[in-house]
């Protein structure tokens, strides 16, 4: 997945907001809170993202997956996809963070954004 196909699925997301930070990571978020982090090189794009505790333990045993630097050494469940992983299944991982993260929003806050059912 490219950093512009990456851009794309996040944006069509519903109410996420997009910052470019961290010296030049692609930081989507909902709610003012962080989903997805897309980062590494042009040439070797890496994407860091939520995760569920199964998923954590079970997502670094594959090929291209691994804790992600940084977050999950601070003890949060964030992993780190290769260039390498499917497209298809990024995009399952994303939207899969984004949904743990509307999850952790205050019911108000969803309502504000319009995510009572998601």
């Amino acid at each position: 997945m490219t950093y512009e196909e990456y851009n794309a699925f996040c944006a069509s997301l519903p109410a996420t907001t997009y910052v470019m930070q961290w010296g030049g990571s692609h930081v989507w978020k909902v709610g003012g809170r962080v989903f997805c982090i897309g980062g590494g090189t042009d040439d070797a794009p890496a994407y860091s993202f939520k995760v569920s505790d199964i998923a954590f333990m079970i997502l670094p045993e594959q090929d291209g997956f691994r804790p992600a630097p940084y977050l999950a050494s601070r003890g949060l469940k964030w992993i780190e996809a290769a260039d390498e992983v499917d497209g298809d299944e990024l995009r399952e991982l994303i939207q899969a963070s984004y949904r743990l993260v509307i999850g952790g929003l205050s019911r108000r806050k969803r309502r504000e954004l319009g995510l009572e059912d998601i």
